[in-house]
C-alpha cells in the first residue's frame, strides 16, 4: 500500500474535529461506579508451564456487570515484592492465548497482566476464554456494530469497563507496586490503552501502539478496511442510522478519552496503515491530555514504510527503553 493519507507535515499537526457527547464524563463515571459495586473477585491459580525463570498464574476478575474476565499473570520467578506492572490489551479478534507466548515484560523484570478480550479470541492466535454475556440488536459480523444504536448496550462499553477493571485487578495483585502500573496494547489494544489512560488518570504510563478506535468519522471516510469497514457495511444497509451510530461510537472514541489522560505516553504510527489510518492516530496523539491541566511527556514513533504491522519487535524495543525511565 502506498502512502494514502495526509502529507506527513499535515499529519503531525492533524487534530480532527471533536464530537464529544455532553454527558461523556457522566456516562463513564456511572458505568465504572456500577462495575465497582461488584466485588473484584480476584482469583489466581498457579499454572505449570515448564518455564523455569518465570511464574505464571491464571487470573480471573470481575469486569463489566461483575462478569468474569480471564487473563494471564507472568512475573520473574522468585521476584521480591514491589514489582511494577504492565497491563496489556489485545488486538481485534485475538484472545489471551497461551502464557508462554508473551514473556518479554516478565523477562525485563515487570509483572505482566495480559487481559483476555470478551467474546473474541477466535480469529487469530491461540484462542480466548472469556464470553461476552451482553446482548445486541441486529449487527454486522464482528463486534463494532453490536449495540450501535445505544451506548448503554454497545460492546465497547463492556470491553472498556473490563479494561479499567484489569487495572484494578493489577493493583490488587500480591507483590506489586500499585502506584507503578503501565498500560499498553496494539491496534484494538492501543485504543483500549488510550481509553484506560483517560478513565484511570493515575496510571503511570501508557503505550498505545498503532491504536484503533480513534476518530471514527475520519476512519470510516478514508478506509474500507475492517474493522472500521463493519460500520460502513452496517450503514450501507441501515441507511438512516448514521447519526445515531456515530453518536454511540463517540462515547468510546480514543481521541475523546485520550484528552482526559495525564500519564506520560509513547505512541506508534504506521504511515501506510489502512486498518488504523495515520491521521486517526495523530488525532489522538495531538489531543492527548488536552482536557486536563497535566503536561505529560508524549512521543510518537513513525514507521514510514509499514502497514498495520507497524514496528513490531522494533517498537517493543523502543517501549522497553522508554518505560525503564518511568517505572
Amino acid at each position: 500500500m502506498a502512502l494514502f493519507d495526509l502529507p506527513l507535515d499535515e499529519l503531525r499537526t492533524y487534530r480532527g474535529a471533536l464530537d464529544e457527547p455532553e454527558d461523556l464524563d457522566a456516562f463513564w463515571d456511572r458505568t465504572l461506579a456500577e462495575a465497582r459495586q461488584h466485588e473484584l473477585g480476584l482469583r489466581l491459580e498457579q499454572v505449570e508451564t515448564g518455564l523455569a525463570l518465570v511464574e505464571v498464574q491464571d487470573v480471573t476478575f470481575a469486569g463489566f456487570d461483575g462478569q468474569p474476565v480471564k487473563g494471564w499473570l507472568t512475573r520473574p520467578a522468585g521476584a521480591d515484592d514491589g514489582l511494577p506492572v504492565v497491563v496489556e490489551y489485545l488486538g481485534y479478534g485475538g484472545g489471551r492465548g497461551l502464557p508462554h507466548e508473551r514473556l518479554t515484560w516478565a523477562a525485563a523484570g515487570y509483572a505482566h497482566l495480559v487481559m483476555d478480550t470478551r467474546g473474541q479470541g477466535s480469529s487469530w492466535g491461540s484462542g480466548g476464554d472469556t464470553p461476552d454475556l451482553g446482548g445486541s440488536g441486529p449487527a454486522a459480523p464482528g463486534v463494532m456494530t453490536r449495540g450501535i444504536l445505544d451506548p448503554e448496550q454497545h460492546y465497547y462499553r463492556r470491553l472498556l469497563t473490563d479494561a479499567v477493571r484489569a487495572v484494578d485487578a493489577a493493583r490488587a495483585l500480591p507483590g506489586v507496586d500499585a502506584s507503578r502500573v503501565a498500560v499498553t496494547g496494539i491496534s484494538q489494544g492501543g485504543g483500549m490503552t488510550l481509553a484506560v489512560a483517560g478513565l484511570v488518570p493515575d496510571v503511570a504510563a501508557a503505550m498505545p501502539d498503532v491504536p484503533f478506535l480513534c476518530d471514527f468519522r475520519r476512519a470510516t471516510s478514508i478506509t474500507d478496511d475492517y474493522p472500521y469497514g463493519e460500520v460502513v457495511r452496517y450503514l450501507s444497509v441501515h441507511r438512516g442510522h448514521a447519526d445515531t451510530a456515530f453518536r454511540t461510537l463517540s462515547y468510546f472514541d480514543g481521541v475523546h478519552l485520550a484528552r482526559r489522560a495525564r500519564a506520560d505516553a509513547l505512541f506508534s504510527v504506521a504511515l501506510r496503515d489502512t486498518t488504523c489510518p495515520p491521521s486517526t492516530v495523530y488525532s489522538a496523539f495531538n489531543h492527548y491530555a488536552g482536557a486536563t491541566d497535566a503536561s505529560p511527556v508524549t512521543d510518537i514513533v513513525e514507521y514510514p514504510f509499514n502497514q498495520h504491522e507497524g514496528g513490531q519487535a522494533y517498537q517493543q524495543a523502543e517501549q522497553l527503553r522508554w518505560l525503564a525511565g518511568r517505572l
